[in-house]
């Protein structure tokens, strides 16, 4: 079994120092435009710094239309250039391996932040989305590659395609918000059709170097376990990706799905067939002990959500100590200040209840 400190290598982009995975966290610390933020820049270098082998940005846009969220990070225009390459540049002058997230929003887009009707594969009354037609499909998967492309430019090692949490491309997973009857919708094929083609086209656009990574999660939003392990089994069999990172919300539960249990929701994807793709997961992955029996369970590396926030060293505290737990919650906002949390990012924390103080 592998170690947490042992390096672990991409079959494209530089090693990663470590086992240990900044998770992509949403924090709105960027301008209105998607130009980098200070603030994003300084909690991002704090984490490459703390010692993450890989350091992941929040969710970045790759359409003005597909924004999820206030003061997102952009990288669907050429003005964010320049702000992508300092980060860049930052993160990997401490020896992480940069990448940016790749997001579209799709029907969770807030109609009040891109001013006027979300998409989504399909009509959503619920969110008032508008069904995409063919063209505004090609045009996505386009703006994906396009996006990439940018991020190349910018000095990143690689981009993760978001394909989870109920965004569009999960969207199109779906067959509860991807009702189709054209090459994108119906069978599996045709609904993960949108993920494969954006695939194709970032190993296609970019270099042979440059990594590339897929999250995906496999329950909620409407998703089937059996077809997102289907789904996951052909990335890695085509082998155009580096890494799949599987987003569990817990690494060590069952499914939820009753004809699922008796066997660990992590099962249904270390058993698979992985060739040269790396695995990891997130999900209540918080301390020295989870940390281990995670990489126990059979994964390649582990995604660091929650105590990445607490700690900006967690790796180094875990390698000092591995039984290290995180700060106990909630706390302070002058707490999450000193690990590098500004103040738009801890009224998002919020959300979460008992994690910040009141």
């Amino acid at each position: 079994m592998p170690t947490l400190f042992e390096p672990l290598s991409f079959k494209r982009g530089p090693a990663l120092k470590n086992r240990f995975m900044l998770a992509p966290l949403t924090n709105q610390q960027s301008h209105a435009d998607g130009t980098l933020g200070e603030d994003e820049f300084r909690w991002l270098v704090m984490r490459a710094e703390g010692g993450f082998g890989l350091a992941m940005t929040c969710a970045a846009s790759v359409q003005a239309g597909g924004l999820g969220f206030p003061g997102q990070l952009g990288a669907h225009d050429d003005r964010h250039i320049p702000g992508l390459t300092r980060l860049a540049g930052a993160l990997r002058s401490h020896g992480a391996h940069a990448v940016v997230q790749l997001h579209h929003a799709g029907m969770r887009s807030p109609e009040k932040l891109i001013g006027k009707a979300p998409l989504c594969p399909s009509d959503n009354p619920e969110t008032k989305a508008r069904g995409m037609t063919l063209s505004e499909i090609q045009r996505t998967g386009e703006d994906f590659i396009a996006a990439a492309r940018r991020c190349e430019q910018a000095g990143f090692d690689g981009v993760e395609l978001h394909g989870a949490h109920g965004y569009l491309l999960c969207q199109f997973l779906s067959p509860e918000t991807n009702r189709r009857d054209d090459q994108y919708g119906g069978s599996l094929e045709n609904r993960s059709r949108l993920l494969f083609e954006i695939v194709d086209g970032v190993r296609s656009a970019c270099g042979p170097d440059f990594s590339l990574g897929v999250r995906l999660s496999p329950e909620r939003f409407g998703l089937k376990l059996e077809e997102i392990a289907t789904v996951a089994q052909r990335l890695m069999r085509e082998d155009r990706i580096d890494y799949l990172d599987m987003s569990l919300w817990d690494v060590f539960k069952e499914p939820e799905a009753a004809e699922h249990k008796g066997r660990s929701l992590l099962s249904f994807f270390t058993g698979l067939d992985r060739g040269n793709v790396r695995l990891g997961a997130a999900g209540k992955i918080i301390s020295g002990e989870t940390c281990a029996s995670a990489m126990g369970a059979s994964l390649d590396f582990v995604v660091i959500g929650r105590s990445a926030i607490l700690h900006h060293d967690f790796p180094k505290q875990v390698a000092a100590n591995s039984a290290f737990r995180p700060q106990a919650q909630p706390v302070t906002r002058d707490y999450l200040h000193a690990e590098g949390v500004s103040d738009s990012f801890a009224v998002y924390l919020r959300n979460f209840q008992g994690f910040v103080a009141d």
